[in-house]
């Protein structure tokens, strides 16, 4: 079955794919791993067609599925729609703590923003909403881990929490990083912020006040984005 589905993945990729977008996508994203050349909302429609036409009949089969496409991906997309399959959602419930390992591999070894963008509020914030007593202690320490999609993740897993927002663990994880000069990190910062002041404003204000001299520039402008634009 896992063998079946990934060939099937691989045959509609092939099938809808531009060569000419293709080069354009992987020197946009500088992916040392080509593109098919589909455009992302394609690839999660194929992604959710699959999941249809192969149903996986348990929690095992769904996640050697995902990681057999994700480890043996030849092309991005491949590992674009192995993110959409374990977040699909006849399978989304099968998403729990003792599957975190499979969601922690593809963050560490995918390593670029696209991929983990997906992976930290969607797979990572549905751990956390979720079983939060199993996934904080997790988030917290990955915060201050040395990979630093560890740490973006911890960082912008909360992006769809809104007022269900923790935010001992948010400042938690930014306060880990405030500090550091990778952009990634920086831009982490900044987003999160920024999400959680369309719920928080006066908090988040308050917060870039208190820490103006720490917060690099790019995440000051960022985390204030929202709140600028509604005083103008």
């Amino acid at each position: 079955m896992t063998g079946s589905l990934r060939t099937d993945l691989i045959a509609r990729l092939a099938a809808a794919g531009d060569p000419v977008r293709a080069e354009g996508q992987q020197r946009y994203m500088k992916s040392e791993i080509p593109f098919h050349g589909v455009r992302v909302p394609e690839v999660r429609r194929l992604a959710r067609a699959l999941a249809k036409d192969h149903p996986l009949r348990d929690a095992a089969a769904w996640e050697e599925a995902v990681l057999r496409i994700w480890r043996d991906a030849t092309h991005r997309e491949q590992r674009y729609a192995a993110i959409e399959l374990a977040y699909a959602p006849p399978y989304r419930h099968w998403l729990r703590p003792d599957c975190l390992g499979m969601v922690e591999e593809m963050i560490v070894t995918g390593a670029w923003w696209d991929y983990v963008d997906q992976l930290a509020p969607k797979h990572v914030g549905h751990l956390l909403a979720s079983y939060p007593t199993d996934i904080r202690p997790v988030l917290m320490s990955w915060a201050e881990d040395p990979d630093i999609w560890r740490r973006r993740t911890a960082i912008i897993a909360q992006l769809r929490f809104k007022a269900a927002t923790d935010t001992a663990l948010l400042f938690s994880a930014i306060e880990a990083s405030i500090d550091q000069t990778e952009f990634f990190l920086r831009k982490a910062i900044g987003w999160a912020l920024r999400e959680y002041s369309k719920t928080s404003p006066q908090v988040v204000a308050d917060y870039v006040a208190s820490n103006h001299q720490r917060l690099s520039p790019l995440s000051r402008r960022e985390a204030l984005k929202v709140l600028k634009r509604h005083h103008t």
